[in-house]
């Protein structure tokens, strides 16, 4: 793993004011983006209540501007991507076992946004093999408020070669036997994983915890591949199935919550993609999604496909652009929250004064972060 030190400090350190008014665009109705005409924006002035109507800054902005997601030609490869997810043995079948509980707990049978032939193909899997050893855990860092980051490695079946994340834990951890609720998080095009902890994500959780905003929480910063690769499966490498991996080797591994209700996904740019991606295809492992500064090019399939167990079982999203963002559209967040809630999820979305760019995930990251560990720990508290 790469000196957690160097990696802190790539990027560097300034100040970021708004020049302009914050926009709110989490209306009903036509929309349109301000400034390129086609009617009015349907604009909320006024946030949700538990949001002020301009964040503060809680720490300084990390500089920089994120890559590119390649969200271009994504509609192209996004076919071949969904048949070759059946390749990931150990992840498809458990996630297959999960929807069919689930649509038989419900009594919902869903209509799969793949082919018969994908899905026949998927089902014909053998059973999963014994499940692989468990990966060590790494202690990296503590910190004065009393939480730890360590980090975890292993032979991932899903890429074929190492895979790794970052875990935090939070401040008491060691010293009771709770079990807590995640948040998975996945970073942009060409970043890593240690992208969230530049962007302050433990101190920002130690003070939400501190603050008794949120209950303690543990947060998986899962590393990903090069490239535009969209957290999709392509080819010999599953993103999609190694983010599952993942999600089950951490229920082994960690007193976590190993209930649906208990579990966030989120990610910024291409992770915002791959959460919202993963969170829709796989309605029964994540209770709340969130995409900073991301995309969804080719997600309403997959949101028609879940309309039935969105409607049942709900699912609290976040989403957010930037309003000078020349890479992730800002124009797509409020019709795809708009869309969201028509297929009952409890939805949300903004656009924010500011760029694609690491200041703004900083800028923002304490309120996703509240949002998301609220939906959490709303129903599992913690002693």
């Amino acid at each position: 793993m790469q000196d957690l030190a160097s990696a802190l400090t790539r990027r560097s350190m300034h100040d970021v004011k708004a020049s302009r008014a914050h926009v709110w665009l989490d209306g009903p109705g036509d929309w349109a983006w301000p400034g390129t005409g086609g009617g009015e924006a349907a604009v909320e002035l006024a946030p949700p209540p538990w949001v002020p109507a301009m964040p503060r800054r809680a720490e300084p902005a990390i500089g920089g501007t994120l890559r590119g997601s390649g969200q271009r030609g994504l509609a192209r490869r996004y076919g071949a991507s969904l048949l070759l997810a059946a390749l990931a043995a150990v992840c498809v079948g458990l996630a297959l076992d999960g929807r069919a509980n689930l649509e038989r707990l419900t009594g919902i049978q869903t209509v799969s946004y793949r082919s018969a032939a994908e899905v026949s193909l998927e089902r014909s899997i053998a059973t999963s093999p014994q499940p692989q050893p468990l990966p060590s855990v790494v202690p990296v860092s503590h910190d004065a408020a009393g939480s730890a980051i360590d980090s975890s490695s292993y032979a991932s079946p899903a890429l074929g070669g190492e895979g790794s994340f970052l875990i935090y834990l939070p401040p008491g951890y060691s010293s009771t036997n709770a079990h807590y609720p995640v948040i998975y998080l996945l970073h942009g095009d060409d970043q890593t994983d240690t992208s969230f902890l530049q962007i302050g994500v433990q101190g920002t959780l130690d003070r939400l915890i501190a603050q008794h905003t949120i209950a303690p929480v543990i947060a998986v910063m899962i590393q990903g591949g090069p490239g535009s690769n969209n957290w999709l499966n392509q080819g010999a490498t599953r993103y999609e199935a190694y983010v599952l991996e993942v999600q089950h080797l951490v229920d082994r591994m960690l007193p976590s919550i190993p209930e649906r209700s208990a579990r966030a996904i989120a990610g910024y740019s291409m992770g915002g993609y791959g959460a919202m991606h993963i969170a829709l295809t796989h309605p029964h492992q994540f209770s709340a999604v969130e995409s900073w500064l991301g995309f969804f090019n080719g997600l309403e399939g997959q949101l028609r496909a879940d309309r039935p167990l969105i409607s049942k079982l709900g699912l609290r999203a976040y989403v957010y652009g930037g309003a000078d963002d020349v890479i992730a559209n800002p124009s797509e967040n409020a019709p795809f929250a708009a869309a969201l809630r028509a297929d009952g999820a409890d939805a949300h979305s903004a656009v924010y004064p500011g760029e694609h760019s690491f200041a703004m995930l900083e800028e923002h990251l304490e309120y996703m972060l509240a949002f998301a560990a609220r939906k959490l720990s709303a129903e599992h508290s913690q002693s």
